[in-house]
């Protein structure tokens, strides 16, 4: 429960967003601090939640995976998650033969413990049905309200904000998490400008069962259109084991790519996905979602804070958002903890100016890397293949660069928040 906060005054922080950031969250606050902190999330889809996540995985880094076992979440999912052990990146074309891999990425090192994470994978691919009814049964069990309602409106007021709710009652809470994705209605209502491009691609997903076991390695194939990314999943499906596909795609092809016939779909993956694997299927999917880089002016308002997708969307090329949206939930979390401790108001400017603090640069620094990575690799010019080939080459043979990366990718370098650490708050 960490230290007590018994005699501060009753407090109430709602989330609007029950996704995995903003349960997270609200599960990680009512963990610390019990009765003393009134904590509710809302969300019109609250009771469809898990159902609405089935199909889909995520990557958990390792900074991640540290948090929801700080929140009791882990032994939940872990039958559901798969660990990633290693990595190959390859840049080729969709008809060339052979598929040179020119980087690869593993626990060299870590087992000795000299390597960022000392013997653990650097990220797991966790199935989001199971994470999402997970998070869902712990915060209920933890005293969480889940309220299945949307927030019209948000004003606020001297110490406190107070909310129009869907079903046409009324609240109010020191603080007020937006939480409610790329469109944040509560974003813009509280007048926070969005600075973004929308790509000229689709990421499509689906899941793929194959033969042969995967062994725990993700691969990377660098196309002119852009990343094929081939994900482990646990065990299971049609054929005995199954992948995650993340497949950026031109926007003006994706219609002829996954919308014809099922048959004519399948074989269009097996192109990108190569035959490795053995004989494929195709257990869920494919889906095909905008993608698009965008970032908020800033990550508060007055006693308003913005988490997750609220706050920023970045390219999938490197599985990154989620685990953007988890940090800033332990961070905001940490402030919050950090300010009722001394009995100061969580929802003050200085608690939020501290959390902005806190994200932004981590934020700004992913955003720009992985539009860089998709401008780089979407590239069929062979100058820039040239260029781009060699420094993957030069990459793969310097240790210490590798281990840096590993150490960007899983969350395991810098001054990350403490449950990102695996330390309680």
């Amino acid at each position: 429960m960490g230290r007590s906060t018994q005699g501060l005054a009753r407090r109430k922080v709602v989330v609007a967003g029950g996704g995995i950031p903003g349960l997270s969250l609200a599960l990680a606050l009512r963990r610390t601090h019990g009765d003393a902190l009134d904590v509710t999330v809302c969300d019109p889809g609250l009771d469809t939640a898990a159902m609405r996540h089935r199909g889909r995985a995520f990557a958990v880094a390792a900074g991640g995976r540290r948090m929801l076992a700080c929140l009791g979440i882990w032994s939940e999912v872990a039958h559901a998650a798969e660990p990633i052990l290693d990595m190959a990146i390859s840049d080729s074309r969709v008809k060339d033969p052979v598929r040179p891999v020119f980087l690869t990425f593993g626990q060299d090192g870590a087992a000795e413990g000299d390597g960022p994470l000392s013997g653990e994978p650097f990220a797991h691919m966790v199935e989001a049905e199971f994470l999402v009814g997970a998070l869902l049964s712990a915060s209920t069990a933890c005293g969480v309200a889940l309220e299945p309602v949307g927030i019209r409106h948000a004003q606020a007021s001297g110490g406190s904000i107070a909310m129009s709710l869907s079903d046409g009652r009324e609240t109010s809470a020191s603080l007020l998490v937006a939480a409610d994705g790329a469109r944040s209605r509560l974003r813009e209502a509280a007048g926070i400008g969005w600075v973004g491009r929308s790509y000229p691609q689709r990421g499509i997903v689906a899941t793929i069962g194959h033969e042969r076991p995967h062994g725990g390695r993700a691969y990377e194939h660098f196309l002119p259109s852009g990343p094929f990314a081939i994900l482990p999943l646990v065990d299971g499906g049609t054929l005995g084991h199954r992948s995650s596909i993340v497949w950026t795609e031109r926007e003006a092809d994706v219609e002829a790519l996954i919308g014809g016939s099922r048959e004519d779909t399948l074989s269009e993956i097996e192109r990108r996905f190569g035959l490795n694997l053995g004989r494929l299927v195709i257990e869920d999917g494919p889906s095909a979602h905008p993608l698009s880089l965008g970032i908020a002016r800033s990550f508060r308002g007055e006693r308003l804070a913005l988490l997750g997708d609220a706050a920023h969307v970045i390219h999938p090329i490197a599985g990154q958002g989620l685990n953007l949206g988890l940090a800033d939930a332990a961070a905001l979390a940490e402030e919050i903890t950090e300010a009722l401790r001394l009995g100061l108001d969580p929802g003050s400017k200085d608690v939020l100016r501290r959390y902005e603090r806190s994200r932004r640069f981590d934020t700004l620094a992913m955003a720009a890397a992985t539009d860089g990575l998709n401008r780089l690799f979407s590239n069929d010019l062979l100058p820039v293949r040239l260029v781009r080939d060699l420094g993957l080459g030069l990459v793969d043979k310097l240790p210490g660069l590798k281990s840096l990366f590993i150490g960007e990718a899983s969350a395991s370098r810098g001054a990350s928040p403490r449950l990102m650490r695996g330390e309680a708050l």
